[in-house]
């Protein structure tokens, strides 16, 4: 009996373990926060650097807005039958006060979630294919 691996579902986008992290880029010049990570210009249109550091952000943040899909995203996402609907969250990171994308945790309902509310950073597995179970960042409410 062969054992599942796990792999993040996009190489070098977050850690994971016990207390999980995005990885971004902050410009060297600017300052400035990226994710995914920058590596060739900075986007800031007042500044022109080329430098950037690898940081971990923040892990919590604050929803700035989310909706529950309730159709199939087109390919290549994967996902298994039968088909459940899920959130996309829009988070404010605490330090970086930058918006991140993410899907909300497994059993989060839409209407236990409200704009302004504190929420942090877990991974979870997406889908598995082929004896390889691929993880992604997602968002939980802060327990409090």
């Amino acid at each position: 009996m062969s054992e599942t691996k796990i792999a993040p579902s996009i190489e070098g986008w977050y850690t994971t373990g016990e207390n999980p992290e995005l990885l971004g880029t902050r410009c060297k010049w600017c300052g400035s926060y990226f994710f995914p990570k920058q590596e060739t210009f900075c986007r800031n249109p007042s500044c022109r650097s080329t430098e950037f550091e690898e940081i971990p952000l923040s892990r919590e943040g604050t929803i700035w807005s989310y909706t529950e899909h309730f159709y199939s995203p087109p390919e290549p996402y994967i996902f298994t039958e039968p088909f459940e609907p899920y959130i996309i969250v829009a988070v404010e990171l605490e330090k970086e006060k930058m918006i991140v994308l993410g899907q909300a945790a497994q059993g989060v309902k839409s209407e236990e979630l409200s704009t302004g509310q504190k929420v942090e950073l877990v991974v979870e597995p997406l889908y598995e294919q082929e004896g390889t179970q691929y993880t992604v960042w997602k968002w939980t409410p802060v327990a409090g």
